[in-house]
């Protein structure tokens, strides 16, 4: 399976998920809401943004630690 790039979710938000590592939707997914959260710059709208990608592309919630 190919890996989906981020969507554009603000400076802060892309910065705090590449210093853990995250540079794909499934990546992020994987992590979970509740997770993604937890980093200093992912904020409710970075959240709203990822939760909208990851159904765009099919991931929904099977692959998620937390419901999107």
């Amino acid at each position: 399976m190919s890996e989906h790039e981020l969507p554009m979710i603000g400076a802060p938000a892309t910065r705090a998920l590449a210093s853990d590592g995250v540079g794909s939707l499934e990546q992020a997914a994987a992590l979970g809401e509740t997770a993604l959260l937890a980093m200093h710059g992912v904020g409710p709208k970075a959240i709203r943004i990822l939760r909208e990608a990851i159904r765009e592309i099919g991931l929904g919630t099977c692959r998620m630690k937390t419901q999107w």
